[in-house]
């Protein structure tokens, strides 16, 4: 069992664990406002300089490479050096990473920039995650991790928000990024006292794979919730205006997704917390997302009837990767949890992958309905695999 300190005391001992998870959530929130503000940054840049949209997007899918390298490794340098001293060197490679861009003139030199960057991230947010579950009480697990979907989605919100505020020009939209990564250092190390502490400790003993099939109806749910966040945020647009409406007018349903993914997460999170079994409401969700897409594709033309139904959507599907983790965080504890955490990451970064491919394909074999019917069929992909997971132990 790993070792929280205050894990299983009150007064001052909870104290201290509520300090290691808002530690957690406030420095992982903190390098979401980085994120937000630096993938358009990027990408505004490279436009300028004269690259080609295939380039901009090659370079961005290093991103998602560098996140499925980086799953296996985020979990052993944790064991070996320690939660907070591993979480402070993937913060300072992400920040200098981040200057690097600046100073990287040649295009050939952002594709490791990018990978550098991108496996830094990916283990913060793994092992914050794995912070975040290992602290918080059994019983308020899922409204912990309500709360922490809730502020790292604002903090996203919020990245580009700040980006359009200061440009793409000069020095200091990196300056800036660079800053408030090493911002995200202070909560850390004020938090490390109250960290997991994994080093020298023992797992199952499976190899990285094995825990992508331990807990199956989290990983199977994120890895769906990947597919249809990556996929339908990058072809919805597409969608829209195919079926009608004006850019701003698909651009603005997008923005009822993200409303309703931010205002929904803490509800749906302590409703989880008084369920028996959290693969119930997984499944609920999985049955949400399929009846949206079910009734998207009869609302054209009818905007308002479009934005409540994704509103409602967006929030209930997100809750497939807040529940999913608290349903994990249920079933695994100490170095397992940490890498099973890690293959619940790897899932979602194989979803990225996978989603807007096939999404891509069911648009041009069906017409624009095909956007729907493909995101349906992950949903049903889900239903399938957690029902039988529920039948097989009722």
């Amino acid at each position: 069992m790993v070792s929280i300190p205050g894990a299983h005391g009150g007064g001052s001992h909870g104290r201290t664990r509520w300090l290691g998870i808002a530690a957690a959530i406030a420095a992982i929130s903190v390098v979401g406002i980085a994120l937000g503000l630096s993938v358009p940054l990027l990408s505004v840049i490279l436009e300028g300089r004269g690259h080609s949209a295939s380039m901009i997007g090659l370079n961005t899918a290093v991103a998602g490479l560098a996140s499925i390298a980086a799953a296996p490794l985020a979990t052993p340098l944790a064991v070996r050096f320690g939660v907070v001293p591993t979480m402070a060197g993937m913060l300072l490679v992400a920040g200098f990473s981040f200057l690097g861009f600046y100073v990287a003139e040649a295009f050939v030199w952002w594709f490791p920039l990018r990978a550098l960057l991108h496996l830094a991230l990916t283990t913060l947010f793994i092992l914050s995650e794995f912070w975040i579950s290992a602290s918080a009480p059994a019983m308020r697990r899922g409204f912990v991790l309500g709360v922490y979907a809730t502020v790292l989605s604002l903090g996203f919100a919020f990245g580009p928000w700040l980006f359009a505020q200061v440009g793409s020009d000069g020095f200091l939209p990196f300056g800036l990024t660079f800053a408030l990564v090493m911002v995200a250092l202070v909560p850390v190390l004020a938090g490390w006292r109250a960290s997991p502490d994994m080093r020298g400790e023992a797992g199952s003993g499976g190899r990285f794979l094995s825990y992508v099939w331990l807990v199956p109806s989290a990983t199977a749910a994120v890895l769906v919730f990947g597919a249809v966040e990556t996929g339908g945020f990058a072809l919805f647009p597409v969608y829209g205006v195919r079926i009608g409406y004006t850019e701003a007018e698909a651009a603005l349903l997008l923005s009822a997704i993200g409303l309703g993914n931010v205002l929904l997460q803490i509800p749906l999170g302590l409703l989880s917390d008084r369920m028996a079994d959290r693969r119930v409401l997984l499944v609920a969700c999985a049955a949400v997302g399929l009846a949206g897409m079910a009734v998207l594709p009869a609302l054209p033309g009818r905007w308002m009837a479009s934005a409540a139904v994704l509103f409602v959507w967006g929030g209930v599907v997100a809750a497939l990767y807040t529940v999913g983790l608290a349903h994990l965080g249920s079933r695994l504890s100490g170095r397992d949890l940490a890498s099973a955490n890690a293959a619940f990451v790897f899932c979602y970064g194989i979803g990225m992958l996978v989603g807007p491919q096939a999404i891509g394909l069911g648009m041009d074999a069906l017409g624009p309905h095909g956007f729907a019917a493909t995101m349906a069929a992950f949903f049903a992909f889900y239903i399938v695999v957690a029902g039988r997971r529920l039948k097989a132990r009722a």
